[in-house]
């Protein structure tokens, strides 16, 4: 089938790797660049269009490699310049492409730019970072808190004043009102793209700019002491400020100036605000990440009303997309339970636009209970019982039964999930009924599908607990049927006549049905309209 001439990006499945978890090649427990050059033959068979990789730059490790000290370098616990290139390399030569992950809001504390910043008040750098005097109680200057808890403010004795950092005391914020921190992020990109990545997604986008007045944030109507303390502030001021659409801007004209490539910011905001990101003349983020999917709860009536507000709301032009699973939230077998997974799988690569998967989400990895003595991540540390437990959610892929679930030949960093033995990728190898299998099967329809990777929506309603929707492009019309329930559900909606082409039950394929047709308990269908 012929289809209209689209960006690639509109029609790839990205994959995201943590690399630290996804691969060891040098027996030290931790992930790296040659591991997943190893792994490419397996995210060839999955069908991945887009690699995206987590930070592998040089960093203190303070947070796991979003504390960068050298923007255009490679820290050798992931490996070498030359590592990359192999990497970037072979998956170009495999038909993918390569996204990396730019952290622009905050260097590491070690970075040679804050080095000179805090050295004195009149380093030409100084304003490379944000610095105030003490407020007249020789307090923080403003209320604003750390999303990794505590006061956002760190008082520098050497200097006299306090410098901001919305994440970490080794994690300072630059000061994006600084054309020459412009500037040198502009480089930092530049260099990136002239080797050859076809994109960046941008770390905490909405925070690059903060109130030019640094006036107190605003209490949290809804807070309460369930939520992680820094949500009892609403961040108006310190977050999502009007002139972060520029900074937004310059960064697109970077990337504009290469040929094919995409910009994608990590956006955590209500919707209203999120479609923002794209620019008023869609000059902004080519996909702001659209993470709603992992808050929304899990049924059909919900994820209707999400999906009909998103499209209201996307600006004419723009092109949607959808996240399931990532390394700050809950695993999503742990979110929605594992008899909804395939289901799962089904929605995101059926709903319209770029769908985004979460490494070992297609093994249904369950997110792991940590042991006390082997938490690694800060924000739990800091922020005991309130923070997500990200560790549980970065644990090293599982490849097979053999030692450390064939990740690594030494103990890994973080513990292995408790199913490694038997959740993994050699085991379900041969399985053609695996929810691994199933993701395969899916990506590889949706890449020979117009109505599915460039297609209309045409209708969309829920019954009984049963959430349903029709992709269109041209002759071709799918009817998407998911039961987000344990019980039978009838559903009216489907054609007169038409074929099962997926079904998450095995036995139910290349059925011939007529409606009304009864979705068993937990069943999806993609249902090709024999009438069209």
């Amino acid at each position: 089938m012929k289809r209209a001439n689209r960006p690639w990006w509109q029609t790839t499945t990205i994959y995201q790797i943590y690399p630290r978890s996804f691969q060891d090649s040098n027996g030290d427990g931790v992930g790296d660049l040659r591991g997943i050059v190893t792994r490419i033959p397996y995210l060839k068979e999955m069908g991945i269009g887009t690699v995206w990789i987590s930070p592998f730059f040089p960093s203190p490790m303070k947070d796991f490699g979003y504390d960068i000290s050298d923007y255009c370098e490679v820290d050798p616990l992931f490996g070498s310049m030359a590592d990359f290139d192999a990497l970037l390399s072979a998956l170009h030569e495999n038909g993918m492409r390569l996204i990396l992950d730019l952290v622009p809001n905050h260097t590491s504390d070690q970075h040679p730019w804050f080095g000179e910043s805090r050295s004195s008040r009149s380093s030409r750098r100084r304003d490379w970072y944000i610095w105030r005097d003490p407020a007249a109680d020789r307090g923080p200057p403003n209320n604003w808190l750390s999303e990794f808890g505590g006061s956002a403010w760190t008082f520098d004795s050497e200097t006299g004043q306090y410098y901001y950092h919305a994440f970490l005391a080794e994690q300072p914020d630059l000061n994006w009102r600084n054309p020459d921190v412009r500037a040198a992020m502009h480089d930092v990109m530049r260099f990136w793209l002239r080797k050859g990545v076809d994109g960046f997604r941008i770390d905490v986008m909405w925070h690059l700019m903060k109130d030019a007045q640094f006036r107190d944030n605003p209490p949290n109507p809804a807070y309460d002491d369930s939520r992680a303390p820094h949500e009892s502030l609403l961040t108006r001021y310190s977050a999502d400020v009007d002139e972060v659409h520029d900074v937004v801007r310059g960064m697109r004209e970077v990337v504009d100036a290469f040929d094919d490539r995409l910009l994608i910011g990590e956006i955590y905001l209500p919707l209203e605000r999120l479609v923002a990101y794209y620019g008023a003349d869609l000059d902004g983020a080519h996909l702001p990440f659209n993470f709603s999917l992992l808050s929304t709860p899990w049924t059909a009536a919900e994820i209707e009303a999400l999906v009909k507000r998103y499209e209201s709301l996307l600006p004419a032009g723009a092109w949607p997309n959808w996240v399931l699973g990532n390394h700050d939230r809950r695993r999503l077998a742990s979110r929605i339970g594992r008899e909804q997974l395939r289901n799962a799988a089904m929605l995101l690569l059926t709903l319209r636009g770029t769908p985004t998967l979460y490494y070992g989400d297609e093994l249904g990895l369950m997110h792991a209970d940590i042991p006390a003595d082997r938490i690694r991540d800060p924000y739990e540390i800091n922020v005991p019982g309130k923070g997500v437990g990200r560790d549980g959610a970065r644990t090293p892929m599982q490849w097979s039964s053999r030692i450390n679930a064939g990740f690594s030949s030494a103990e890994p960093w973080l513990p292995l999930g408790e199913d490694w033995r038997t959740e993994n990728v050699e085991a379900w190898a041969g399985d053609t009924t695996s929810l691994l299998a199933f993701y395969r099967r899916l990506i590889a329809f949706r890449k020979e599908s117009p109505a599915l990777q460039i297609g209309d929506y045409e209708g969309i309603g829920c019954v009984d607990g049963a959430l349903w929707f029709v992709r269109r492009h041209g002759a071709e019309r799918l009817l998407i049927a998911l039961n987000l329930t344990g019980k039978t559900v009838t559903l009216d909606t489907a054609p007169q006549r038409g074929e099962v082409v997926i079904s998450t039950l095995a036995e139910r394929g290349n059925d011939i049905i007529r409606k009304p047709i009864e979705l068993r308990p937990h069943e999806g269908l993609i249902i090709r309209d024999g009438a069209a």
